[in-house]
């Protein structure tokens, strides 16, 4: 296992490219994944997309607080149901918090790391997050659903939000 750098934007174009299907679970696969955990954990995140360690490939983790950790292979969204306001923040663009919308449910299909097709059905926080990463996979990021400046904050580390 190995700590990847983190992309950010603005130079990092893989972040806008719209990542790729996995077509078979290798040996590189199964070593990006171990990867993608290790820097997520690292870096203090609870979701990490293969685009923000360079890597095209529609591969996600997850881990919630006090959670198992979750490895999602070539994820979908099937359904989204409600909306509400959300505030939201990327390790891909770091020092930044934005007020965005997101779904209340959302219920997410893939393979997990095994090749066993899953099917997750999540609310809250989980919810946000797989779409949030499920973003990434298409070249979206948080700022692109902010609708307005006053509605993305510059965060100092140590401080609450201080608007741009």
């Amino acid at each position: 296992m190995a700590i990847r750098a983190l992309c950010h934007l603005p130079g990092d174009t893989v972040l806008r490219q719209k990542a790729t299907r996995v077509p078979s679970i290798d040996g590189s696969i199964q070593q990006l994944i171990d990867d993608m955990v290790e820097t997520m954990r690292q870096a203090d995140g609870i979701g990490l997309a293969a685009p923000q360690v360079g890597v095209p490939l529609r591969v996600i983790v997850l881990q919630m607080p006090e959670e198992e950790l979750m490895v999602i292979i070539n994820p979908e969204i099937v359904k989204s149901d409600g909306e509400r306001e959300v505030t939201e923040g990327c390790l891909s663009v770091p020092g930044y918090a934005g007020e965005i919308k997101r779904s209340v449910s959302v219920t997410v299909k893939g393979l997990n790391r095994q090749g066993k097709a899953i099917r997750i059905k999540a609310t809250g926080l989980m919810a946000q997050a797989l779409e949030h990463e499920l973003d990434h996979l298409d070249g979206v990021l948080f700022i692109d659903h902010v609708k307005s400046r006053d509605k993305l904050y510059k965060v100092e580390a140590g401080t609450g939000p201080e608007e741009l």
